[in-house]
């Protein structure tokens, strides 16, 4: 089976976000468990704990991985919905399908952006960190990780099944 012009695309995406997921990570280092931490805190005295657990160096290497996490969203959903177009061309989707793969990476996407602003700002402004702030951004983090890893769950079993049957 050749690949088609979408497949090109897919490919493409899909390399850039591995590729933008790994440079997150080395940014990060040994940092990169507090991003987890910090996305599902669930009151200001956690969150505040989970900074104040952070060295020096470890804090700025948690404040440089936002820069590129300004794009690596931009990345994901444009990955997915790629992905979405494809699956539909391989396999039936029903419309409200289509719907939520076209809507769930872009939602995901735009809580991605939201988190990083106040997780940036909180960083820099830690007397704004608040119950009310903590546990809002981090359900806004907990949506966006379900919406961007059902899509891709449910990608990966819709592309399993289309190459299984293709066999």
């Amino acid at each position: 089976m050749a690949l088609t012009s979408l497949d090109r695309k897919l490919l493409g995406w899909s390399a850039a976000f591995v590729i933008s997921q790994a440079n997150i990570a080395r940014l990060l280092g040994p940092a990169a468990p507090r991003v987890a931490e910090i996305q599902t805190a669930r009151s200001a005295r956690d969150y505040t704990a989970i900074l104040d657990g952070m060295d020096a160096t470890e804090t700025a290497r948690y404040r440089s991985h936002y820069y590129p996490d300004f794009v690596h969203p931009a990345i994901y959903a444009v990955a997915l919905r790629t992905g979405a177009r494809r699956l539909a061309e391989l396999t039936p989707l029903s419309p409200t399908t289509r719907k939520m793969l076209a809507a769930a990476p872009v939602v995901a996407a735009a809580g991605d952006y939201v988190e990083n602003v106040v997780g940036l700002h909180l960083l820099t402004h830690r007397e704004h960190i608040t119950d009310a702030t903590v546990r809002a951004t981090s359900a806004v983090s907990i949506t966006k990780w379900v919406l961007a890893l059902g899509s891709l769950a449910y990608l990966s079993q819709g592309f399993v099944r289309v190459w299984a049957r293709g066999r």
